[in-house]
């Protein structure tokens, strides 16, 4: 019965790879130990990267790790050494002039069974997983274990297997997320085993990139109020395993952490900075490390042709909040644990910020949506309800949209190069974004020159009049869960440029169509009543006049269907809304911060 209980569970696994598709095969080596009782032959007749220590040299591990999925064996960068898994066994041989030597390696977990074999004298780096040096979290002893995960792997250890470490790594899965998995190896050789710790930690150790100390704000109120559990059970386990110290402050009111990053943090200490909640979190935090750069750096933020210093701490992102837009605009999804891998590994993402003025006073920083007229409306309307949750924006929506509100202005623009590409290019941005990476040549030529938005003629300002339903700027593609697209689905995230969305007067129904494409394949900008431009600047001039008399009220239904004073208010102000804020003054003038930020982030990575 062992042998159909054995074909049984290696065919239940081969049914569970058709399952899943395009899945990386999930084979992990969960223990081995080494036994030596062979030896080498001599170093000079096998490969530079097998020394006379018994196994492979050190530099195996920290280059790459293949794990073969058609042959079930691990193989090192040089070809000639392959670890071949046979049953229950694993067989490692060094293969040189004088034909292999192999010595048997046994696997410790006794339900150990290999999934699906492929044809024999298969390449093995044809069908390989491939863990680089920059994936690997952290490598620890098994003293250095919690004692809850090594007393399943203690209980009748031999004395040959009473040396391991444990190599933590990413693992990429589709939708772009990330997990922690583990690879154990046992052995009896106690400097054996310190020699591959040691040797795996001088390599992160050179990876400069990766942060070593965190000031992390934690928002409990923000979203489900997830805050703080998300971050004890998900977030903090992957620091406390890749070493990262933290500091750790639970906001305690709107703007707490803005105003500790601004004026009390010893910003000296840390290598970046973390938020645990929403995109309102996340605004908190870039306020407050923009305005404290700024001040450090005697610029004057209420000049709104100033030139803002880049801030040298980047800035991770934990979504616990009710959108998380910013982080699945820049990362793909909303799961923490990727968030959290993200920060470990030390990655950096460059991002574009606007700066919103009126006059010469400083009103905000924007780093997704910039909404004028409908998203405003909506904005205002779901402050109102926000004791509904989320569902506070499914009804603010449903009253806005049918209000239908027009409003009456003229918006002037300067226009972004050719180079920079165009709204409906269909390029989207992703990791190693071209367009974004050649974009600091240009901005860099253009950083002297000083643009002012009545000089048209000159300067290729150009201007448009007329009544909005809205008027939007997108500084990113602004999707998230509930609209896969975004707003603009082609923004670029530090390209230097925000991609400026009028929606003119227009019907409900067209206006509904235009909506709806959000959701869908279809380009939304495909309308009559919609255009769409890639600018550094902008500024915007509400039309201020009079109630209109009733005679043009009467006029007005008679030729639009809507009374102005009811549900076509063209004499009536909106308000913005930025990145879920509120801000009250209609006349703006906004300029794009080429690459003020960093994330801890990478783009979205093709899949």
């Amino acid at each position: 019965m062992d042998y159909l209980l054995d074909a049984w569970i290696k065919v239940f696994t081969f049914l569970q790879l058709l399952q899943n598709g395009q899945k990386s095969l999930q084979v992990f080596i969960q223990c081995i130990k080494l036994v030596s009782k062979q030896s080498w032959p001599s170093r000079k007749a096998l490969s530079t990267n097998v020394n006379p220590s018994h196994m492979l040299s050190v530099e195996t591990l920290t280059s790459s790790v293949f794990l073969d999925k058609r042959r079930n064996s691990v193989t090192a960068p040089d070809p000639e050494i392959i670890v071949t898994f046979k049953g229950k066994q694993l067989m490692l041989a060094a293969k040189h002039s004088d034909g292999p030597t192999d010595q048997d390696l046994v696997c410790s977990d006794e339900s150990f069974a290999p999934v699906c074999c492929g044809k024999e004298g298969a390449e093995p780096e044809a069908n390989s997983h491939t863990v680089q040096v920059c994936d690997i979290v952290a490598v620890r002893t098994a003293e250095d274990e919690d004692d809850t995960q090594t007393e399943k792997k203690t209980k009748q250890r031999s004395q040959m297997d009473q040396y391991a470490f444990t190599v933590s790594f990413v693992r990429k899965t589709r939708q772009h997320q990330w997990w922690c998995s583990d690879v154990t190896f046992h052995c009896a050789d106690q400097e054996l085993c310190e020699q591959w710790v040691r040797a795996t930690n001088e390599q992160l150790s050179s990876l400069t990139n990766r942060p070593k100390s965190l000031l992390v704000y934690i928002n409990p109120y923000g979203g489900k109020q997830r805050g703080e559990r998300i971050y004890e059970q998900k977030v903090a386990p992957v620091f406390r395993r890749a070493g990262i110290f933290t500091d750790v402050i639970v906001t305690e009111r709107a703007n707490h952490a803005r105003d500790h990053l601004k004026t009390e943090a010893n910003l000296d200490k840390y290598d970046g900075v973390v938020c645990v909640g929403g995109d309102g979190m996340f605004s908190e935090l870039l306020h407050g490390l923009v305005t404290r750069t700024q001040t450090d750096h005697d610029v004057d933020q209420n000049q709104s042709d100033a030139e803002l210093v880049p801030c040298s701490l980047r800035i991770g992102i934990i979504p616990a909040g009710s959108t998380d837009c910013v982080c699945f605009a820049t990362v793909g999804t909303n799961d923490p644990i990727t968030s959290a891998l993200h920060i470990v590994v030390g990655d950096s993402q460059p991002m574009d910020v606007c700066s919103v003025h009126q006059k010469d006073v400083f009103l905000r920083y924007s780093i997704s949506l910039l909404g004028y007229g409908f998203y405003g409306d909506l904005q205002a309307e779901s402050e109102r309800k926000r004791w509904l949750g989320p569902a506070r924006y499914d009804l603010s929506g449903i009253k806005t949209f049918l209000c239908h509100n027009l409003y009456e202005g003229s918006i002037s623009f300067l226009p972004a190069g050719d180079n920079v590409g165009h709204p409906r290019d269909k390029q989207p941005c992703r990791s190693g974004c071209r367009v974004c990476q050649h974009s600091k040549d240009e901005h860099n030529e253009m950083s002297g020159e000083k643009e002012k938005p009545g000089d048209d003629s000159s300067r290729g300002w150009k201007t448009v009049q007329g009544e909005f339903i809205a008027i939007n700027s997108a500084s990113m593609s602004c999707a998230c869960p509930r609209c896969p697209k975004g707003l603009s689905p082609f923004a670029h995230l530090a390209d230097g440029t925000t991609d400026l969305i009028l929606v003119r007067k227009c019907s409900r129904l067209d206006f509904f169509r235009h909506l709806l494409r959000h959701t869908n394949k279809q380009d939304q900008f495909d309308h009559s009543f919609v255009e769409v431009h890639r600018v550094r600047k902008f500024s915007f001039q509400p039309r201020r006049h009079e109630l209109a008399s009733p005679e043009e009220q009467s006029e007005h239904l008679k030729t639009t269907g809507f009374n102005p004073k009811i549900s076509a208010q063209t004499s009536a102000v909106s308000s913005w809304s930025c990145d879920g804020e509120i801000l009250h003054q209609a006349a703006i003038r906004v300029s794009v911060q080429h690459q003020l930020i960093r994330l801890f982030a990478r783009g979205i990575e093709e899949q």
